[in-house]
């Protein structure tokens, strides 16, 4: 039986009309969410991202303004940059794109965002609040995932979940967010032995590593939901994820393809936590 490929272009355009429509409705009230996106250098894949984002706040309503910096800036420049924003009311999310110039400590600038406009839950605030669940921000791809589980009607509660990968982005966020729809969880990653036992044991697998089909049919339990997060683009030129697609369909319950989903919700999720962010700011100027 072959897997449920998962229609994300169909839980995206409803999403980004939710969004669309709160973003008006806060725009009528005098509170348009404002996002800026601040890039340094001419990165290839990073300005296709930026442009991506640029493109999907003005389709849902939301203020957009890109700083584009020069590779030359130096970090003293890019925190003042960073300052002004902090500053500017008009302004309720900012997001630095990675990666930076290698002249860049990106912790170092991370730390100098206001973390009410940490839209990707990077500053080291939010992430605590993450970890002993407090509100904050949801991290852009880990709260994507989530919400695509939910949509699917996948219940994560009481389910063995393991992520594979442990970046601060993507795998121990991950982590988090299961945790806190009470999945048991368990993270691989590059050190574990016998990762395709531990793997075969999911019902949801989520796979973050950067590497190309490192997970095969014999790695994933039948019926078992997979979301792949990997994008790599091999010599041959054509994007794929971490997952042998096609392999693994053939024993999967769900699986997303790449490209198609998991990128178009991260991106999703940092339009709604700047439609958020806009909402706090509003309450926060009432009760003052």
């Amino acid at each position: 039986m072959t897997a449920q490929i998962i229609n994300g272009k169909e839980i995206v355009s409803s999403l980004r009309e939710e969004i669309k429509a709160e973003a008006y409705q806060l725009t009528a009230q005098g509170r348009q969410p404002g996002l800026a996106v601040v890039i340094v250098g001419e990165d290839p894949a990073s300005q296709i991202y930026v442009n991506s984002k640029a493109k999907a706040c003005e389709q849902t309503g939301i203020y957009s303004v890109v700083h584009r910096l020069p590779e030359k800036t130096t970090q003293k420049e890019l925190i003042a940059k960073i300052h002004q924003l902090n500053q500017d009311n008009r302004i309720h999310g900012i997001l630095v794109q990675s990666p930076l110039p290698k002249h860049i400590n990106e912790d170092e600038v991370v730390d100098e965002l206001d973390p009410a406009k940490d839209v990707d839950c990077f500053h080291p605030v939010n992430v605590g609040n993450l970890m002993i669940g407090k509100p904050s921000m949801l991290p852009c791809t880990p709260g994507g995932i989530i919400e695509i589980l939910k949509k699917i009607n996948v219940s994560i509660s009481g389910k063995h979940a393991v992520v594979v990968g442990r970046s601060n982005i993507v795998g121990k966020p991950m982590a988090m967010l299961l945790l806190r729809e009470h999945a048991t969880v368990t993270i691989c990653h590059s050190r574990t032995p016998n990762m395709e036992e531990i793997t075969r044991q999911a019902d949801i697998l989520v796979v973050a590593v950067g590497k190309a089909n490192l997970i095969t049919a014999a790695h994933v339990k039948p019926g078992a939901v997979v979301i792949d997060v990997g994008m790599n683009r091999p010599p041959e030129g054509k994007l794929t994820g971490d997952v042998d697609f096609e392999s693994v369909k053939e024993v999967a319950g769900a699986i997303t393809p790449v490209p198609g989903t998991v990128g178009p919700m991260t991106i999703t999720t940092l339009l709604r936590n700047t439609v958020e962010s806009a909402k706090r700011h509003m309450k926060t100027n009432v009760s003052v």
